[in-house]
């Protein structure tokens, strides 16, 4: 396996430990055994735990990025953005990339690298929502709210409609059945 694979498995790995823990609770040795490497090894593709969780924040945001241009290949306006949120409802199927999410944002706070790391990427991410679909800055908002529910969603296990336009009669039945 080449060293760039191996890295590849060990940001996996990290991506799902920190999911689970969070940057302060997860281990480097958690994080190497998860990946099936040594932890000196894991310290020769990253120059610390600060250092590959950033690269999982990379990492993370790249798939997303890449993933939902991808689905919208040849697709403008609402046809682009139905691809997407359809791409998106998948991604977010991998209770992994939520968590890693969440984390993220839970830790931005008290973490100045890490918050204008994911500003960046979350700037990145709008202006492709923009670019490829050619929505106004209120669709591409919608969107990224949207998803952003989702993720909250997905999280708590609350069920719901995965088309977005039945989104909201799913949480209405939801949440007055909950109570």
């Amino acid at each position: 396996m080449s060293a760039e694979d191996r890295r590849e498995e060990v940001l996996h790995a990290a991506i799902i430990e920190f999911a689970h823990r969070g940057f302060g609770a997860t281990s480097t040795e958690a994080i190497a055994r998860r990946a099936d490497v040594s932890q000196p090894y894991l310290f020769r593709l990253f120059a610390g735990k600060r250092d590959l969780f950033l690269q999982c924040v990379e990492r993370s945001f790249r798939h997303t990025e890449d993933s939902l241009r991808e689905s919208a290949r040849g697709l403008t306006g609402p046809d682009a953005i139905t691809a997407m949120g359809r791409r998106y409802r998948e991604l977010i199927t991998d209770s992994a990339y939520v968590q890693f999410q969440l984390q993220l944002y839970s830790a931005a706070p008290d973490d100045p690298c890490g918050r204008e790391l994911g500003r960046h990427h979350l700037a990145s991410l709008w202006r492709m929502v923009a670019d490829v679909t050619g929505e106004d800055p209120t669709e591409v908002t919608r969107f990224l709210s949207t998803g952003m529910l989702l993720n909250v969603l997905a999280a708590l296990g609350i069920p719901h409609e995965a088309d977005r336009h039945d989104l909201p009669g799913s949480l209405e039945a939801w949440a007055r059945g909950a109570g």
